[in-house]
Formats: structure tokens, sequence, C-alpha cells
């Protein structure tokens, strides 16, 4: 499988505002590829622009190799499905289904024969005759879906697809909306501001801010090797440390945290110089709680010597979440740090509380560093 979908050197500009700048990206075939960032990136009218709604200031836009550039949206061989549905309001779920095809002179027959396929793919089979007000939100998204599947598009676009949902439902789409891609085998092209969203969904995500390009990667290594700090920190949680390079081997580092006044020890060389500025990005996830108390030497971290990788600190507040717990820990320089444990047990084995004394610390793996 090659490339679908190419982007080259795009810039939009809305008179002096920039919205796309020079940004050149391939997506490959049946990828669910996720456009990521913040309001105001540009990811949607990156999007606009592969549907045909916007016209690009510069560059080249290719779709299975040929120029779409300047070719208008009922042209192109993708579908859209926009944030607020757009189902129309007046006809039946079968009647909205089957109206692209209407619209391109498909006869009945073939028509509800279609419409009814795209329905059972979206597990809505017996719901035709409906109209939109008698379905709930999650029903109306998945009309939505199968009104753009049922023209079998090369390429479906999807607009913030389920920020118009609850919490829970959004959940049980994702599975769904993941199962049906990879059922139809088409590519997916998803825009969205919600991390867990493109985490669990895309296969390849990319991360975009003030209408540049900051890394394109599988949503594990755009979680667990950021490329800069702007990216670690939109994607989840996480704590940042400056620093400075003091011993860089093949096998190890040793960091110089002058801000939280420890040294830090890493199981691998940075490829920095002796004197340059750098970033540790630690997970919650990956800082440990120690119980402290002032009879008992800090904790030894998994991979490195005694000393490193632990600051003493005081829980300031606990959020409990269920499934975990969040803990928002005050060092004794006063900064902050947070830190996430699982609830593995329906009781807390150590029993954190607030105001309590403890260690924190992380394994030598645990840290991934930062130029920029």
């Amino acid at each position: 499988m090659g490339s679908i979908i190419e982007f080259r050197n795009i810039t939009k500009r809305f008179g002096a505002v920039t919205a796309v700048d020079n940004v050149s990206l391939s997506i490959e075939e049946r990828e669910f590829f996720a456009l990521l960032g913040p309001s105001g990136c540009g990811k949607t009218t990156l999007l606009r622009m592969l549907a045909g709604f916007e016209t690009p200031s510069s560059g080249q836009i290719l779709i299975d190799g040929k120029d779409v550039t300047h070719v208008p949206p009922n042209r192109r061989p993708v579908n859209m499905v926009f944030q607020n549905y757009a189902v129309f309001p007046h006809l039946s779920v079968m009647r909205n289904i089957e109206y692209g095809l209407r619209m391109e002179g498909v006869v009945a027959a073939e028509r509800r024969a279609r419409a009814e396929a795209a329905l059972a793919l979206v597990q809505l089979e017996g719901y035709g005759d409906r109209m939109p007000d008698q379905l709930s939100g999650g029903q109306r998204q998945r009309v939505a879906l199968a009104r753009a599947i049922v023209k079998r598009p090369r390429v479906l676009l999807l607009d913030e697809p389920l920020s118009a949902l609850d919490a829970k439902l959004r959940e049980e789409l994702r599975f769904e909306m993941s199962a049906l891609q990879d059922q139809l085998g088409i590519t997916f092209v998803m825009v969205t501001h919600d991390q867990d969203e493109a985490l669990a969904l895309a296969t390849r995500c990319a991360v975009m801010h003030k209408g540049s390009l900051m890394q394109v990667a599988t949503p594990a290594d755009i979680y667990e090797f950021p490329a800069s700090r702007l990216v670690a920190d939109f994607i989840g949680s996480v704590n940042l440390f400056e620093g400075r390079v003091e011993t860089d081997e093949s096998d190890h580092a040793i960091i110089n945290l002058p801000e939280v006044g420890i040294r830090a020890w890493l199981d691998h060389g940075t490829g920095a110089s002796g004197t340059v500025q750098i970033w540790l990005s630690v997970r919650p996830e990956k800082v440990e709680l120690h119980k402290r108390s002032n009879n008992e030497p800090p904790p030894v971290m998994e991979g490195t010597p005694p000393g490193y990788n632990v600051l003493k600190g005081r829980i300031m507040d606990i959020a409990y979440l269920g499934s975990e717990s969040v803990y928002d820990v005050r060092l004794e320089g006063g900064r902050r740090v947070r830190v996430i444990r699982p609830n593995l047990t329906r009781w807390d084995q150590e029993d954190f509380s607030w105001d309590e004394d403890v260690w924190l610390g992380w394994h030598a793996e645990a840290v991934h560093v930062l130029l920029q």
C-alpha cells in the first residue's frame, strides 16, 4: 500500500492570517489518520482543503496520485461527516442515507439495497422509517456515517465526529468506528482536539500548532517520544524538568536539575553536548509515590544508583477518578509535580493522604529527553 493523499507545501491564508503554513504530509491507504491540535491550529482548514471546501493559497493536494487542488468537492473521491452531523430533519433515516445516491441518479432498487447495507454496518437495522428527531445523538451520528459510506468514497473525512456526545457514548462509538474502518478498508482522516480520541482511534497522528506540523507519528510514539515540549505538554499530562547534561555516555547520562535540586540518571545517552540545556519529560503515571519518614533513607529507583531520580514532597491534593487517583505534590522548593496511580484494588494499599510527606521517584528508563 502506498500514499493515497499527499499535501505538498500547502499554505492557506485568510487575509493577513496564515491558517496553514507550508504543510507537506502523506497519508497511506487504509490508514485511520488523525489531525490533532488546539483550536486555531489549522487542522480543520487542512481537512476542508482536502474536501474541496477551501482552496489552498499555494501548494498541491493529490488523491490517488491525481492533482485535485482545484477540483470541486462533488468530483473528489471523498465524503465528509460534519461535526453537527448535518442530517436532514424532514427526511426519514432511509431517505437521508439514500439522498446522495438519488442525486447521482442511482436506480431505486440499488439505492435501497446499498442504504440497507450501510444501516447494517452502523448497527441501525430497522431504523429506516424513523425521523431524525426520534433518534438519540449517537444514532444520528451513525446515520451521518451511513450516509457518507453509502457512496463508497476512497476517503472518509471526519470533523470532530464525537464532540457532541457524552463521555460514555463517545467511548462506545470509538470502538465502533475503529471496527467500521477496518471492515470497510477505506482511509479515514479525522480532525479532533481530543487527545484520548486520537490516541484511541488513529494509526498515526499529526500534531499541529499555529498552522505548522509539529510531529507525525503513531499514537504510542507521540505519547512516549514527543518531539518537543509543546507536543509533550499537549498530549496528555506531563512533568517537565529543565536541566543541563553533566555526563553523556552511550549507556547512561546524568542530568543536573537545579530547579528541583537533584540529579537525574538516564539509562541511555542524550546525544547532546555537555553544556546544552535540555528538558526531561516524565509522564505522571511513571512517577512513584513512597512513604517518607525522618528515619528511613530515600528509595533507590530501578536502574539507578542510590541518590538519583528521587525528590521530597508533600501531597497537596488528591483526585479520585475511579480507575486511578491523581496526586498533586509540592516539592520543597515549591514546584508542583503530578502523579497518577492506578487503583488496583478497592482499597489503596498504602493509603496516601492530604498533607502527607512523601518521596517521589522514577525509573531510569521512564524519562524522555527533549532538546526544544
